[in-house]
């Protein structure tokens, strides 16, 4: 009798349906090399672990072999005194790219002595995530020439294919989705089993069929089935690290936006820069999460976390840890799970929410009033925050769009030094048309000339009053545009559902 659990199996080495990775012959060559360490890096859940274990068994190699997780404690303590043993046998280390720099440092530097002394008793076998070795080099840089790197690719089709039909063999059946598993699957294995038995288990097929069996399942059945089950333990980890340290709905939302991002991933990885540079009108509030270590820090001390996705600092990359997981965020509805945390909205034509306009000398409350505002998420336009991106770039043509569309409102600081000032000039040349849409906030200052602003009196704005507290003025300001902002999105949103229903009604008529 041949069980559905021995033959789609969603936990340890597969007996049915174990498939050669296409880097299985690299790797059988690289276990065979004495006293040459191994990296083995890519995306969770595609067999780097099961090949490593099949290929050390089909040597005979599976005697003195110790197998290690960075994220157990217990393992930690061992994997720190490994340098001080003549002798270790194979040592595999799972999930080493968790390890802290210290640990890293004394692998890499091991690393070299094993393979500088060619032993032939002891070797190191290192599994992470993509691009993982990265860190190990970071410390030693000839440390690529003295250690093999086998990359795991995403799984292709036809090799999933392949496990699937292991499967079918084993059991007698044939399963009629068995594309649309391939499809949802992702070139992951262990997505491939859980969606195979979970297809099986609906039709009653428990174990081997006497006689081939037609097995007929809805895909969309068994996909709900599975995202409802995921849901109990991935729903609140996707809520936490989507709403950062605490909501701010009325944000550009750049932890949520990462995660989605990181759904469309082919290879379950996003690098910072990269994502920022395609999708400018959330680069402000990314680079804010980023450069500030806010993104950093949220993983590491979020032990919801912690175990499904992971950011290395040094490369800058965002990945998956969970194959389960990376299967949840990867079928849910974006739009109505960032309604359901609490986002008003997702959609964002705009690159900038606010832009700043000011002379020189009220640089302290527009930096006061900037600040605020990249810490509630929204983006603005403050000279010295992208003083860098305008390096060697025509000023005139990288400021002009930003006053005169790039920006949802223009906050305009009038004192008595903004007309004097050749910059201040420019930009209200910019977006001077723009006070008919109501697009532009004037913050007059009480000390300005009699007369001066006339013009903008007949728009609402806000008085700064320079005799008072800059600071508690500052975050008065800052909680008017936010609340101005906050209606804006509100109204967006409603126009967007409203059309929405407009639509379907019209399909349906």
């Amino acid at each position: 009798m041949t069980y559905l659990e021995d033959v789609f199996k969603t936990s340890g080495i597969p007996t049915y349906t174990f498939v050669k990775p296409s880097e299985y012959n690299k790797l059988i060559v690289s276990l065979r090399t004495q006293g040459r360490c191994l990296v083995i890096e890519g995306p969770s859940g595609i067999g780097k672990t099961t090949s490593i274990t099949k290929a050390i068994e089909e040597l005979g190699l599976n005697r003195n072999v110790y197998k290690l997780s960075a994220r157990k404690k217990e393992d930690r303590d061992m994997i720190q005194i490994l340098p001080e043993f003549k002798d270790i046998g194979t040592v595999i280390i799972d999930d080493f790219h968790t390890l802290d720099d210290e640990y890293k440092l004394a692998l890499s530097d091991y690393m070299k002595t094993l393979a500088d002394e060619e032993r032939e008793t002891s070797k190191l076998i290192l599994i992470g995530i993509n691009k993982a070795g990265d860190s190990l080099v970071k410390f030693a840089s000839d440390l690529n020439n003295r250690i093999d790197t086998i990359k795991f690719e995403i799984n292709t089709d036809e090799r999933v294919e392949e496990l699937i039909e292991k499967g079918e063999d084993a059991l007698g059946i044939k399963i009629n989705t068995k594309k649309e598993i391939i499809e949802l699957s992702r070139g992951s294995f262990h997505i491939t089993q859980m969606l195979c038995k979970e297809t099986c288990i609906y039709d009653n097929v428990l174990e081997n069929e006497d006689t081939l069996k037609n097995v007929t399942v809805s895909i969309e059945i068994i996909k709900e089935k599975v995202l409802e089950e995921f849901s109990r333990t991935f729903y609140s980890k996707a809520r936490d690290f989507s709403v950062g340290s605490k909501l701010r709905r009325e944000g550009r939302a750049p932890y949520l936006h990462l995660l989605f991002w990181l759904s469309q991933s082919n290879d379950w990885t996003i690098q910072m820069d990269d994502v920022m540079s395609a999708h400018p009108a959330l680069k402000l509030s990314v680079n804010q999460i980023v450069e500030k270590g806010y993104l950093e820090k949220l993983i590491a001390e979020n032990k919801n976390l912690n175990d499904v996705i992971h950011y290395d600092s040094n490369s800058k990359i965002l990945s998956i840890e969970d194959p389960k997981f990376y299967f949840y965020i990867r079928n849910i509805l974006w739009n109505k799970f960032a309604s359901q945390i609490g986002f008003i909205s997702i959609k964002f034509d705009k690159n900038y929410d606010f832009a700043l306009s000011f002379a020189g000398e009220n640089r302290e409350l527009a930096a006061y009033i900037s600040d605020l505002l990249l810490e509630k998420q929204l983006a603005v336009f403050y000279d010295k925050n992208e003083q860098y991106r305008i390096l060697a770039e025509n000023v005139e043509d990288y400021l002009a769009p930003i006053y005169n569309s790039e920006a949802q409102y223009v906050v305009v600081l009038l004192s008595n030094d903004y007309p004097k000032k050749i910059w201040t000039k420019f930009e209200s040349d910019n977006f001077k048309k723009r006070f008919g849409d109501n697009s532009i906030i004037p913050i007059w200052y009480s000390n300005a000339t009699p007369g001066l602003f006339d013009e903008t009196t007949k728009y609402g704005g806000i008085t700064f009053n320079v005799d008072d507290d800059l600071e508690s003025q500052a975050i008065q300001i800052v909680d008017n545009l936010i609340l101005k902002i906050t209606e804006e999105r509100v109204k967006i949103k409603q126009e967007e559902e409203e059309l929405a229903i407009i639509e379907q009604k019209l399909e349906s008529e």
